[in-house]
């Protein structure tokens, strides 16, 4: 570990550097959220740097101030030309090796201005609340079946397993046109994608896999995604219809039709960050409302409340945990001199749990109000789906509450070992219906 000298860098003592890279600090939730506490006190933007040089150095941001200024400012701060989700030397030389890229999936994600803007306007009406209201007849009857399904299953079951990570995959595949049978398998590859550090999530063994093996295993969820989808998108431009799929499929920008690496990723990230996040915020809701009996009976009672619980959940939980930056020229973040090509971490787990910005950042308090919180980000970059992630929260809510009487913990909840998308990986409740 590189220690501050000739030009004084502030450098992470070792054993915080590693808790900040390591997966199973995100499930340590509050050892971790003790080490960004005291990092935003002592050391708010700070270097790290990997002892066996598996990582290139990278500066960790971690006050909320910050980390919002660096997501509004995407003329200083690069999705690329370096990965924009924190990757090893190893994973970016066998990307550019598979893909000539330094990330195995080009998408709206990692493009930046002018390219970004153009691919984002293809599909952003078709997000907008106007548009969605359209759907919420669907959304609902998928809620009501996965409500049926948790009761029929009572009265003690995972929440996770049951409802949380099923019911925002039914959504985003309906809204893809991808048949319910193909489900499992959109599941599977995306908790390859995203949840290869964990074991129970990834379905691989990848505990005793090398790194490299582990971006071979990404790598060929990536390659059966895109063959998935360049089926459909065929599909649909034989047969265009007035889903989000047809949109894709049938796109240009600047007169020229999507290249096939661009109408993959596309596919990809709708499918894919469509969901697991979602599944994460909604699994946090239930958790809070699980330890809390009161709350529960507030918003069983009272309706109104649940817009905020919902907010209050997506900040709680913070399901995508950072995004990486490149500094494009030479900068200054939170007082610390940053260079042209520097790369960094605004980590959002720290900047939602800022006490400079929310009073008592650890609790679940569903009456916060501002709750500007940077779950979903902020700027050009802000989440393509936020508003579908408040509707499907808010409608699945409204069938809990209807259908449970009370609700409790019938066991220790378990977070997911990630260090980009995470959350709860189990959630065992007890729980009793109301009388029909």
């Amino acid at each position: 570990m590189a220690s501050a000298h000739a030009d004084e860098r502030p450098t992470l003592p070792p054993e915080m550097a590693m808790q900040v890279i390591a997966p199973e600090s995100y499930a340590e939730w509050d050892g971790l959220l003790d080490t960004f506490d005291w990092l935003r006190e002592n050391m708010p933007v700070g270097l790290i740097t990997a002892e066996d040089s598996a990582f290139d150095p990278f500066w960790l941001v971690t006050r909320y101030e910050d980390v919002m200024r660096i997501s509004k400012d995407n003329a200083t701060f690069l999705n690329n030309p370096r990965p924009v989700v924190l990757s090893t030397r190893e994973a970016i030389e066998f990307s550019l090796k598979v893909t000539g890229s330094k990330m195995l999936v080009d998408s709206l994600v990692v493009f930046d201005a002018p390219i970004h803007p153009k691919y984002r306007r293809l599909t952003q009406d078709w997000f907008m609340p106007k548009n969605l209201k359209k759907l919420e007849d669907e959304i609902r009857a998928l809620a009501k079946r996965t409500v049926d399904r948790l009761v029929e299953n009572g009265p003690e079951g995972d929440f996770v397993t049951l409802v949380s990570a099923p019911y925002p995959l039914h959504v985003v595949m309906q809204i893809l046109g991808v048949p319910e049978e193909d489900e499992p398998k959109m599941l599977f590859l995306t908790q390859q994608m995203f949840g290869g550090q964990d074991e129970d999530l990834s379905g691989s063994g990848m505990k005793d896999m090398t790194p490299e093996q582990i971006t071979q295993i990404v790598a060929g969820a990536v390659k059966q995604f895109e063959d998935y989808f360049a089926k459909l998108a065929a599909d649909r431009r034989a047969n265009p219809t007035d889903d989000v799929a047809s949109v894709i499929a049938n796109a240009t920008v600047d007169g020229e039709p999507l290249n096939d690496r661009d109408m993959a990723g596309y596919y990809i990230i709708v499918a894919s960050a469509g969901h697991d996040t979602t599944s994460a915020s909604t699994a946090g809701a239930m958790l809070a409302l699980a330890q809390d009996p009161e709350q529960f009976a507030k918003v069983k009672a009272d309706r109104s409340l649940l817009p905020g619980i919902v907010e209050e959940a997506i900040r709680w939980t913070s399901p995508v945990q950072h995004f990486m930056r490149t500094a494009a020229e030479d900068t200054e973040v939170g007082g610390q001199k940053i260079k042209k090509g520097d790369w960094l971490m605004i980590n959002y787990v720290a900047a939602n749990h800022d006490p400079a910005q929310f009073d008592e950042p650890r609790k679940f308090d569903a009456a916060r109000s501002p709750n500007r919180h940077l779950a979903f980000g902020s700027g050009a970059h802000q989440c393509l789906g936020l508003h579908l992630a408040r509707l499907e929260m808010r409608i699945l809510f409204e069938e809990l509450l209807d259908r449970l009487e009370s609700v409790e913990l019938a066991g220790e909840p378990k977070r997911a070992n990630s260090t980009f998308v995470g959350g709860l990986k189990t959630l065992p409740l007890r729980y009793r219906a109301s009388e029909e």
